[in-house]
């Protein structure tokens, strides 16, 4: 977790690269980021040229230099490694460190993520720049953090992949009669009788067009290979880190929902997770603050670090529009609502060329303070302080898991059917977005996680049950917990072979319900089914159900087609708990209405009445409850606030009851728990 030992308030501030500037330059930036209230700078990202110019010279003098700087400033650095763009020298002495694209093209120097993770070249020298910056900064009190290579991501399909793919597959399977059994590889003809025969699956071979195999347990094994090898490039540097400084507190940057890398096995190897936050400006909140939840999720529920976010404007979307005035101080606070503890940029000051030239920061082009986006960068530096260390360590407490899984969203989307519409993230998003508007808290949790302290977990979806994750719902469930899934779920096992016998698999008696078809509608149709009463679409996909045990819970089952009148919604009494089923995808307003229900049959209670684009989320610990308020409209908003207390941002006491929010603003109430009622 994060280390709070060095800090007496929320750290802020981000990335800042003097480096592309010249030196006269730094004291005006130092004058100016302090104006600010920045008070951390991420240093040294991509400076391994700089540092390192060939292969036998570390040379540290412009690093000592800034850091020198920044500490007679009075703040803190966060170090990274430098290792996420390698020095041309080295593309053109050691070829071997290029990546391979799916396609086969080889790469030359250029980008950054280009060092392919099997490359004995990097293996070498991206670790020993790591030890290098550890050995000659171990002693520099005001480093706080470090922050291994940047963003990780990207695959490598060259060569010295293949064979280390084969000695991982070696280490997963034991022989190749397992690896040929796992994989059905009967099918087409694809029996292997030797190690060496494995190829990678790419376009070459088993790939086509985006997302597309034939063989899909030879493409999620590559998958987690991928992960798993680039997951090694961090835990190279880390370790070198760790063995000169045994006490440094290391993390790198992730991104969300990225679907290459599994955050979960990542987040068991950093001390604490952290991220960078870049929203399209018309993502709801309810998206942003879904990816705020998985990085708390990863973390077991611990506080996070916003790494990055723009102050105004990203540099990379289609349509680049500026945050409205008031939107980088709501989505600040929006991340410290779901579990951060930091708020930090991308970047510090505007670079002069290359791609991010156009890409937000404290100091634009104009290289004074006169700007709107610095003077709302300097009253949000002035709240934090006011804030303090209030927050440090509180943590969200929820009634509502939901499983959140890599390998089911990479076995899903590859998989050969049902439809090409369906997508992990937008049907997890359905339920999740309903219960935010809601206003219920929601952790993202995995298989890993401990049930047993949520009234309602929810599996949207969950395509892929391994080995003994039934079992885990299983008991659950037969121990008085509340589980929901849906269609297409429970149809295949780890290596992505059928689980016969009868849809959803493993989950059927605890389902209490049998799948024996499932309908595709294109984007242009659907079926129908009721709901209290109401009509709701049935989209995309329509599960073909019969009860085994369930009892239905819609109005008479679907409307339309030769399936009229099967079940949609069930719900089964399975030991001491309930197991419910959705068959079909439908729209939000279903879905408000579902949810509701079921939260209120299982207990589970909103924080605070629902108000149109108003979030209520809590932060907690043993002392104190902290109630978020974020009005995302930019109209005034009439809500009932759930607790009296003090606004830790204004420091003015308010009182429980119908008041008025602006629009964009923010409150943030501290109570003590023990005055909750």
């Amino acid at each position: 977790m994060i280390d709070y030992s060095k800090l007496k308030k929320i750290p802020y501030g981000g990335d800042y690269n003097p480096e592309q500037w010249p030196e006269k330059t730094w004291d005006e930036d130092m004058r100016l980021m302090k104006l600010a209230g920045i008070d951390i700078v991420t240093l040294n990202v991509f400076s391994w040229a700089a540092i390192q110019p060939d292969e036998d010279t570390y040379d540290f003098s412009k690093l000592d230099k800034i850091v020198k700087l920044v500490k007679k400033n009075g703040m803190n650095i966060c170090m990274a490694t430098a290792t996420g763009a390698h020095p041309a020298w080295m593309a053109k002495k050691y070829p071997d460190i290029l990546r391979v694209e799916s396609g086969g093209l080889k790469r030359k120097f250029g980008g950054r993520q280009n060092s392919c993770p099997s490359s004995v070249t990097y293996k070498k020298f991206a670790p020993k720049l790591a030890g290098e910056l550890a050995r000659h900064y171990r002693d520099e009190k005001s480093i706080i953090a470090w922050h291994i290579s940047n963003e990780f991501s990207g695959d490598c399909y060259c060569d010295n992949c293949e064979k280390q793919f084969r000695i991982w597959l070696k280490n997963r399977y034991k022989t190749i009669d397992k690896l040929n059994e796992a994989w059905d590889t009967a099918f087409w003809g694809h029996t292997f009788y030797d190690w060496d025969e494995i190829v990678i699956p790419d376009e070459r071979s088993e790939h086509w067009g985006d997302n597309r195999t034939v063989f899909q347990g030879i493409s999620i094994d590559y998958r987690r290979f991928m992960s798993d090898s680039i997951l090694d490039c961090y835990k190279m540097e880390r370790d070198v880190i760790r063995e000169m400084i045994p006490d440094a507190s290391i993390t790198t940057n992730l991104m969300g929902f990225y679907k290459p890398l599994d955050y979960f096995k990542w987040a068991k190897e950093m001390d604490f997770v952290s991220w960078d936050n870049y929203p399209s400006v018309d993502d709801s909140y309810a998206q942003i603050s879904m990816a705020h939840d998985l990085m708390r999720g990863i973390g077991q529920g611990e506080p996070f670090a916003l790494m990055e976010q723009t102050p105004s404007v990203t540099n990379w979307q289609p349509y680049n529009a500026l945050k409205r005035p008031g939107v980088m101080r709501l989505w600040s606070y929006q991340a410290m609502a779901h579990g951060s503890d930091t708020v930090m940029f991308f970047q510090m000051k505007r670079s002069i060329g290359a791609c991010e030239k156009y890409h937000g920061a404290v100091i634009d082009h104009a290289g004074h303070e006169n700007t709107r986006v610095f003077r709302e960068v300097a009253e949000l530096g002035k709240e934090l302080e006011n804030i303090g260390d209030n927050l440090f360590g509180t943590v969200t407490k929820s009634d509502i898991g939901m499983i959140w899984d890599w390998d089911n969203w990479w076995a899903m989307e590859f998989s050969a059917g049902p439809s090409c519409d369906l997508k992990y993230v937008n049907e997890f998003g359905r339920y999740y977005r309903a219960l935010r508007q809601m206003n219920y808290n929601v952790d993202l949790i995995s298989f890993d996680s401990d049930f047993s302290k949520y009234k309602l977990v929810i599996a949207p979806v969950l395509y892929m049950v391994r080995t003994g994750e039934d079992e885990i719902i299983r008991e659950y469930v037969k121990n008085g917990g509340s589980f929901m899934t849906t269609f297409f779920s429970g149809y295949v096992q780890e290596s992505d072979l059928v689980i016969t016998g009868g849809y959803p698999g493993r989950l059927r008696d605890i389902l209490g319900i049998w799948v024996e078809e499932e309908d595709a509608y294109p984007k242009d149709k659907c079926n129908h089914f009721g709901y209290n009463g109401e009509e709701y679409p049935a989209n995309m996909l329509c599960d073909l159900m019969h009860l085994e045990g369930a009892a239905p819970m819609d109005d008479d089952g679907y409307r339309d087609d030769f399936y009229k009148g099967m079940p949609v919604l069930t719900v089964n009494s399975f030991g001491e708990g309930r197991a419910y089923y959705v068959g079909t995808s439908s729209n939000d307003e279903f879905y408000m209405d579902y949810l509701s229900d079921i939260c209120g049959r299982e207990g589970v209670v909103p924080i605070a009445e629902c108000a149109e684009e108003v979030e209520f989320t809590t932060r907690e610990n043993d002392k104190f409850r902290y109630y978020f308020i974020l009005n995302h409209s930019a109209e005034d908003k009439q809500i009932k606030l759930p607790a009296g207390g003090t606004d830790i941002i204004t420091g003015n006491d308010v009182i429980a009851g119908d008041i008025t929010i602006k629009g964009r603003d923010v409150i943030i109430i501290k109570t003590q728990k023990q005055a909750v009622i």
